[in-house]
Order: structure tokens, then C-alpha cells, then sequence
């Protein structure tokens, strides 16, 4: 599993939220398993996600993906985001 993270400043996050709950199918048929938000405790337009995947490759298509662009302007994110990619850490 490889886990996306991505850190990204939005114009507000009703109206974020809302259209990342309508990409949720698409997200699905893109390889995401899983997924989570978080916002910042001190800005709420401050939000993190993650979402899983089965491999490195899937992870990078989404990421890189003009159609995930396309979404995240329509729902306000402002700037570039921060993103990276992680394994889960064995012993």
C-alpha cells in the first residue's frame, strides 16, 4: 500500500469539502482505497488528505492527474500544493 498526502490552502472549506465529496466516485475508479481529511486546528482552510493506493504508479497517475487539477481549482485550493508519497514504516 502507498499512502498520498497532500497539504493544500483553500479559499474555504464548505465549498472545498463539497467538491471533494462529489469526486469521491471518481476517486474510486482512479485506484484510491482509503482516504481521510484533516484540517489545521488553528486555520480550518489549512487541509491535509490522504488517500491509499495499491502501488507507487497508481499513487503518481492520480497525483499528476489533469483532471484531479482541474477539480481542486474548482473547489478553491489556493497556491501549489504539497505532496508526497509514503510506506508504511516496518520493523
Amino acid at each position: 500500500m502507498v499512502r498520498l498526502f497532500v497539504r493544500h490552502n483553500v479559499a474555504d472549506y464548505k465549498t472545498w469539502r463539497k467538491v471533494y465529496d462529489e469526486f469521491d466516485a471518481e476517486r474510486r475508479t482512479m485506484g484510491v482505497s482509503g482516504h481521510a481529511v484533516f484540517q489545521s486546528v488553528d486555520d480550518p482552510n489549512d487541509v491535509t488528505v490522504w488517500h491509499d493506493f495499491s502501488t507507487p504508479d497508481q499513487a503518481k497517475r492520480f497525483a499528476s492527474s489533469q483532471k484531479l487539477k482541474e477539480t481542486m481549482a474548482k473547489a478553491g485550493v489556493k497556491g501549489a500544493p504539497q505532496i508526497w508519497f509514503a510506506n508504511e514504516a516496518r520493523a
